[in-house]
């Protein structure tokens, strides 16, 4: 793997704070890779790699790139859904749904040592999750979110709370997380926020990333 890998069944997943997915339905090519590259500088803790097209010479080749650059900054990185592609790009590990692969079988294909995260929308399918053997959960959409069609009404921070409590795994938050809520996700107990817009969508990537890095580390340095 290219990274640092579980290891280590007990190892907890490494990311932390702000998990940037790289969507090329935002941002794509050089573009793409430049934002990707800011957001590490400014100490965002983990990126995904989310690409809904088909397995292109060019998605593998940027998939790859992405990986050289999580590397050198020491971030786990992984893709969404598509383990095939983690597993030619040499990632971290891959994220996945619940009508995606299933934990073991993401294993399966890229070996015990990567690391599997799985969206869940309710505490039964977090609880799911954790029994089937996954290092870390994605809940939402906390608050509204444009960016995923599919994500249904969101569930607030309270459902968040709920969430994190009921799980030993680190729990981030996706949908509509952004500088002016992202305290109030930290508050809840998530371990991270995923975002997508919130970086890709700023004019300087870079200086958005670190704004969310900043109020993420004061949130937590007050609870």
């Amino acid at each position: 793997m290219a990274g640092a890998g579980r290891a280590a069944a007990a190892q907890p997943f490494p990311g932390r704070g702000v998990y940037l997915i790289a969507d090329t339905g935002a941002l794509s090519g050089p573009a793409l890779e430049a934002a990707v590259a800011a957001a590490l500088e400014a100490g965002v803790g983990a990126v995904q790699y989310r690409h809904k097209g088909a397995l292109t010479r060019a998605a593998v080749a940027q998939a790859r790139a992405l990986t050289a650059l999580c590397a050198r900054h020491g971030v786990p990185f992984l893709v969404n859904d598509r383990a095939d592609l983690a597993a030619l790009a040499d990632a971290d590990g891959v994220h996945v749904g619940q009508d995606d692969l299933s934990v073991a079988d993401a294993r399966a294909v890229l070996g015990p040592d990567a690391w599997v995260g799985v969206s869940c929308h309710s505490v039964a399918e977090a609880r799911a999750a954790v029994r089937d053997g996954a290092d870390y959960l994605g809940f939402g959409s906390v608050f509204p979110t444009r960016t995923k069609a599919d994500a249904g009404a969101p569930r607030g921070v309270d459902a968040l709370g709920e969430i994190c409590l009921a799980v030993p795994l680190a729990v981030f938050a996706i949908g509509g997380v952004g500088a002016e809520n992202i305290a109030d996700v930290r508050v809840a107990g998530a371990a991270g926020a995923a975002v997508i817009s919130a970086i890709l969508g700023a004019q300087e990537p870079g200086r958005a990333a670190a704004e969310l890095v900043g109020r993420w580390g004061r949130a937590s340095q007050m609870q």
